[in-house]
């Protein structure tokens, strides 16, 4: 379960082109054009506040274009551009397929070996004596959660920054598979910090050493990396949390290879036409449906790629998102259109990115519901909701007191203040999303039930 929310605060708005050629400098005549709609979309939330900016950059593998949206930094009038730095979040696994890809290619790997060939000092969970290979984890199809249940943030807008390791290899070796490698999509973030860490043990290096030498030197990236330079972090993008307040950026170390890359839209721009051009035969195994996704409506996944289609038209995709970044990054099969999308707000961007590959897709914005009146409640009565809130194995709601009201985190992402309607009625300002906490017969706080997306999901107080 993911809290998308929305924010009212309103920001300025600002646009600029920017022409990119891979041959030659293209004039603004002949870049790719964008979608009257996308574009509509994306001046409206900015000037909302849905999104602090967004850079849309698109290619027809050859000629590109950058359009930037909105304030790369709350303090400028900066404009952001193809050369803004931001998270790209969950886009980071497509690089991790490519690396797996490539150790395939270059015959160091097969696709169905054990990952527990790669990492002999590791205990890794079996079901019925079957191992988990190398493509489940690339698919999401090896049985593991999507997060770890010992991840236990000490800061929720850091999620992953203590969480190494040791810790993975203690929880692996306790988990049990609830099923058999190979036959249950289960989108995992903690399989791609596996695959990652399995091929770079392979390599003999670190991840992000890997990372380096076989996707960013040789397609001449200067701005991608799992750590921010100190150039890049000049031109890095100022991150929000989804109800539009700034954030710091994430520090991943064990779960890196599913989410931890930094990159700007130029270097995205080389990186997708490198696939659209079908540079090598990694770039075609990568994307190349090796499953398909049970309830998807036809989707296949690659390695790490999911295979889709609309109105006809056939597309690869991923999106990301962090603590203050969403991202989007496709292209039409056939090799004649391509997009990347950087926001740096946590709110998702995937409507723009499937519109600006398939034109007329861009469903309507959703209505507002009008939110409830807002109570007061004393700081010292606040305290009593304080606690972590079981919503499943693998989520739990924080809540914790902050210096204005209560703040609300969910795992693996950033918190977002509640606002009191009524005694144990809260709301989020940004979203239609409330929380109702409920007590036992003594008056005592046993629990609380999300209500959003017209679900009610109840959570347990975690003693």
């Amino acid at each position: 379960m993911l809290l998308k929310l929305r924010t009212l605060s309103l920001h300025l708005l600002a646009l600029s082109i920017v022409p990119l050629s891979a041959a030659t400098a293209a004039s603004a005549a002949n870049v790719p054009a964008l979608d009257a709609a996308v574009r509509q979309r994306a001046e409206l939330l900015v000037r909302n506040g849905s999104n602090a900016s967004i850079v849309i950059a698109l290619t027809d593998g050859k000629s590109s274009a950058v359009y930037g949206f909105g304030r790369a930094q709350a303090d400028s009038k900066t404009v952001p551009d193809a050369d803004t730095v931001y998270e790209i979040g969950s886009v980071t696994k497509t690089m991790t397929g490519l690396l797996l890809a490539d150790a395939v290619v270059a015959g160091k790997v097969k696709l169905d070996q054990p990952v527990a060939d790669l990492l002999p000092g590791y205990t890794i969970p079996t079901f019925e004596g079957q191992k988990i290979s190398l493509l489940d984890l690339a698919t999401h199809f090896s049985g593991l959660p999507r997060l770890p249940a010992n991840l236990a943030p000490a800061d929720m807008s850091n999620p992953y920054a203590e969480y190494g390791d040791e810790q993975m290899r203690a929880f692996l070796s306790s988990h049990a598979l609830a099923h058999r490698p190979g036959t249950v999509f289960e989108y995992s973030n903690l399989g791609y910090g596996l695959l990652g860490t399995a091929l770079a043990a392979q390599a003999g290096s670190s991840y992000e050493d890997l990372l380096q030498s076989q996707i960013v030197r040789p397609l001449g990236l200067r701005s991608t990396s799992n750590f921010v330079t100190p150039a890049m972090l000049a031109r890095h993008a100022q991150g929000h949390t989804s109800d539009g307040k700034p954030t710091p950026n994430w520090d991943l170390q064990a779960i890196a290879p599913a989410g931890a890359v930094h990159s700007d839209a130029r270097d995205m721009l080389i990186y997708l036409q490198s696939y659209m051009n079908k540079t090598s035969a990694a770039q075609q195994l990568a994307v190349q449906a090796q499953k398909s996704v049970e309830g998807g409506n036809g989707a296949k996944v690659g390695l790490a790629w999911m295979i889709d289609q609309a109105k006809g038209q056939p597309y690869a995709w991923h999106n990301g998102q962090t603590g203050g970044y969403a991202s989007f990054a496709g292209y039409t099969l056939d090799g004649k259109r391509g997009v990347i999308i950087l926001s740096s707000t946590a709110n998702d961007v995937d409507a723009l990115g499937l519109a600006s590959l398939v034109p007329g897709t861009l469903p309507p914005l959703k209505k507002v519901t009008p939110l409830p009146k807002e109570i007061a409640i004393a700081p010292s009565k606040l305290a009593q909701y304080v606690g972590d809130y079981a919503l499943g194995p693998q989520m739990v709601l924080t809540v914790r007191q902050g210096p204005d009201g209560l703040l609300v985190g969910a795992t693996g992402q950033g918190e977002a203040p509640v606002y009191a309607s009524a005694r144990d009625r809260f709301f989020y300002k940004a979203v239609d999303a409330q929380l109702e906490f409920k007590r036992d017969g003594k008056g005592v706080i046993t629990g609380l039930v999300l209500q959003q997306d017209g679900q009610a999901i109840p959570g347990k107080r975690i003693p």
